[in-house]
Formats: structure tokens, sequence, C-alpha cells
């Protein structure tokens, strides 16, 4: 649902077509298209209104009895090809006529593909135009810089990262000492901030940190970029495995940077990062600036002129660098990641949750909704529980502490306060005593406090207060017997007990 609900973002907010959806989503192009297809007929709409989950989504674009039969008439490619040559004339439009005259017939990715496979035969150069504001190609430059510890002398690689707008070469660079995740999304948002606005599309290299399946058809967006892209509203569009020609814009922007910059300063010699980011900075606004050679202008003037004002406005905040995960709520109504415990609402056990994890917090989605937030716990086996949490008996047992226990002790009597005391007393943690107290309390409601304190007192005499025994005392009814310390142990005489002298000196085993 989150993948269908992204289509319909990227259609219907940034106007793209079915194959660039189906690069960014991870999905055919038909089945872009079947989605949309469906949200149509179900009338669905952006947004989608915030009091639809995604089970009721599902269920309106997936309905048990949904079948299709058509029977398709081929296209006319020649002619639609030679439309194509006429200004104003897109190969959309070309489809929507077809469609109107052929209802059961392709759809749109199935027509374009088809398009395609026909004008290989006559057409096999595509030049790729670039609109204002439509595209922001980011890479990594090949070489490294270096910088050097001056307390070590240990030289450390710097890797440079190379942002560039399509339709005016507007550049941006920065330096960082890693490849990380964090490091590639702190990047990308330093370079939206640059140019001062956003593009339609985002076009990245298949790097691992940017993309965790590379495919040439349908690679795989990291969860995290895809959420910073999501954040700002812009799509991610890798390119294909092995064809640098879909990125041109960002090789040839590596290439420039590579040999108008780095190159300059091979001889110098950098002691952070802080100061490399400063004359990096310096060189980049004279490369903006620097006029070109066959074409009146510079890189920020036509920036300027054509490309800024095409660029959506940015977001009042900077997005906050989030991890995702996914997790399977234990049987304690909890999560753990990093060897911390977030607890979710109980119902919710043994099913699987989204986990968006910041630098303060932690979020934790079912089904597309928040069901729980807390605050990010940095002590390994630390426990972030919510009292909403947890199941009715669970909040009751959590009311008692051992200062409430001893408490009602005192209120019964003197000597079951003592019995309490020594009871939490006999364990490392006091918890554990607590059953045993609140049997207590059970039994002062079955037997009444008096004969409880005259249980305790007969207990207390030999040192080893316990549930059970006291149980066992006023279920018997030994309490009512009258505990008279001053009367002496009586002698008990008979005939298969030997005595201390037995067992003195001189005493005989028999057997």
């Amino acid at each position: 649902m989150r993948k269908i609900k992204e289509i319909l973002r990227l259609r219907h907010e940034n106007g793209l077509s079915l194959r660039k959806i189906g690069i960014c989503c991870n999905l055919n192009s038909s089945t872009v298209s079947d989605y949309l297809a469906r949200a149509k007929i179900a009338g669905i709409s952006w947004p989608i209104p915030d009091d639809m989950d995604d089970e009721t989504l599902e269920n309106l674009l997936f309905p048990k009895n949904l079948s299709a039969k058509r029977i398709v008439k081929e296209p006319d490619f020649h002619a639609i090809h030679q439309e194509l040559r006429k200004k104003g004339v897109t190969l959309q439009l070309l489809w929507v006529e077809y469609k109107e005259l052929n209802s059961e017939g392709y759809q749109y990715s199935r027509f374009c593909e088809l398009y395609q496979q026909w004008k290989k035969t006559i057409d096999p150069v595509l030049r790729q135009p670039h609109k204002a504001g439509e595209k922001m190609f980011v890479d990594y430059a090949g070489p490294t810089m270096t910088i050097v510890d001056p307390a070590t002398g240990e030289k450390i690689n710097a890797y440079i990262f190379v942002a560039v707008l399509g339709a005016s070469n507007y550049t941006y660079i920065e330096a960082s000492l890693s490849l990380d995740l964090y490091s590639w999304i702190s990047a990308n948002c330093r370079a939206l901030e640059y140019f001062g606005g956003v593009p339609e599309i985002i076009v990245p290299d298949n790097l691992k940190t940017g993309v965790t399946h590379p495919c040439r058809y349908e690679p795989e967006i990291n969860p995290s970029y895809s959420d910073m892209a999501d954040y700002y509203r812009v799509a991610v569009m890798p390119a294909r495995v092995a064809k640098p020609r879909d990125k041109t814009k960002a090789e040839k922007g590596v290439q420039v940077v590579e040999n108008w910059i780095m190159a300059s300063l091979r001889n110098r010699v950098f002691f952070n990062i802080n100061e490399l980011n400063q004359v990096l900075s310096e060189c980049l606004e004279d490369l903006n600036n620097r006029p070109f050679q066959k074409i009146p202008g510079s890189r920020k003037s036509i920036f300027e002129s054509l490309e800024k004002p095409a660029l959506r406005p940015l977001p009042a905040l900077r997005y906050q660098f989030a991890r995702w995960k996914k997790a399977k709520v234990n049987i304690d109504y909890h999560v753990e990641i990093e060897k911390s415990y977030y607890s979710v609402p109980y119902q919710l056990i043994s099913q699987q949750v989204d986990i968006r994890i910041t630098d303060n917090t932690l979020e934790i989605l079912s089904k597309g909704n928040r069901v729980a937030l807390h605050p990010r716990q940095r002590a390994i086996g630390s426990f972030s529980t919510d009292p909403n949490h947890m199941p009715v008996a669970h909040k009751e047992y959590l009311k008692w502490t051992p200062q409430r226990l001893i408490n009602w002790a005192k209120e019964t009597g003197p000597y079951t306060s003592q019995a309490v005391e020594k009871i939490l007393s006999t364990y490392a943690h006091p918890q554990q005593g607590f059953r045993s107290c609140l049997g207590l309390i059970r039994l002062a409601g079955k037997y009444g406090n008096d004969r409880l304190e005259t249980a305790c007192l007969k207990l207390l005499a030999v040192g080893a207060p316990s549930y059970k025994g006291i149980k066992s005392i006023l279920t018997k009814g030994l309490d009512q017997q009258v505990l008279n310390e001053s009367t002496p142990a009586v002698s008990i005489k008979h005939g298969n007990l030997r005595g201390p002298g037995y067992y003195g000196k001189g005493g005989t085993y028999l057997c």
C-alpha cells in the first residue's frame, strides 16, 4: 500500500510517466498502469483522505470479483511516428487518441514499449532533452582528495559529491569522509539547499547507499533515501546499470569538477574536512560563474533566469535523517532495536511493523499508521514502555510498589508489616516478592486481619515468614491456639528417640 500511495503521489503531484514511476517504485510499468486504473475505477484521488487506512484502500483497489476482458487492436506506429514530428504532439496525447477509438487497447506503458521497439529499426539515436527544474543528477567523483592528520601525518581519503541540474548545468560539490547512507543523504539535502529549490526528479547512480538492489529494469531504492524523497516531494529515478548515457549530466559534471577543481588543488595540503570544503566552495563559485565557450552566459546566469523559477520551494526545515527497519512484535508487546526495547499496542503481538529511527526518536508504524512514538534509548537493555500499550491486567500489576505493600501491611498490623518487610528483603529484587505479599492481602480478605496478625506472629517467632507458611497456619487453624512464649518446651519421650546421650563419646550405632 505504501508503493501504491507513492504511485498516486508521483502521478498527480509530479506528473511522471508510467515508466518513470515504475523505476522510482521498483515496479513494472504495466503494474503501475494497473494500479492507476484501479484507483480511477474506485474513485480514489490524491491526496488520499486521512481517515482511509491501508486496509480500506486495499479493499477498494482489489475487490474480490474484479475481472476484465479486452480485444487489442494494434496501433499504426508509422502514422504515430509521423505525428510526433509535429510541434507539441506527444506520445501520451497520441495514446489518449488511440484509447478513445480503442477502449480495450494497450495501456500507456505497453503502448510506449511497442512504439520504442518499432522505432529502433528507423531511429536508433535518442537525444535527451532536459526541461528546466526537471532533474538533478547526483554522483561521487571517481578520484578522491587527501586530508592529512596534523597530529599523526596520516593521510585520509575525502570523497567528492557532485550534483548537477539538467537544464543549466549549475553545479554543487562537497567533500565528506565517508560514503555511508548518512553522508549521502546529507549531501543531497545540502545540494537542494544550495540550489534553493526542489526539482521533479533526482537521478543517482546505482551506488549501494542510494539503491539497495541495482537492476536495469526494477532498481530498489534504499528506504531512507525514499523517505527523504517523500519529504521533499521529489521522485528518485536511478540510472540503469552500465548505462552512463542515462546520467550524462552527472558524468560530464564529475569530469568538469575533476579537471577544473580537483586537478587545480592537487598540490594543496588540507588538514581537516572543513578547510577542504571551504576551498571547494570558493572554486565552485568560480566554476558556476565562468562563461560558456559556445553559448552566451554561464551556469549561474542560466540557472537564475531559466531553472531557478521552475524549481519547487524547499520545506521550512531540512529533512531529518532516518533509518528504516522491520521488526516482529514479541510476546511482551515490545520490539528490539539496537539491544533496546520499545512497546507497541499489545494487539500487534506477533505482527511485523515498520520502524523509522532518527537521532532522538523512534516511530513505529503498522500498515502505514503510526502506532507508537518513543524517545531513543541509549543504554543497552533499556526499556521504553507506554502504559497505554499494556493490557488492563498489566496496568493494575504495575500499580503495586514495595512501599504500597508495606503501607497496607502497617494498616493490617505490626506483625503483618514485619512479615511483609522480611518477605521483600528475602529477594534480590523486591518485585520478586510481590506475589507473596499480594497473597497475604487475599488471606486477610478471607480470614480477617486479626487471624492474619496471629499467623504472622507465630512464623516471626521462628524467623521464617512466608506466604505458604502463613496460609498453612490459617488453613489448619493453628493461629487460634494460644502462643505462650514463657511456656518451656515439652520433652517428648519415645522408644525410637535416642536422646543426646546416645550421640556422646561412647555411643554405639545399632542397625
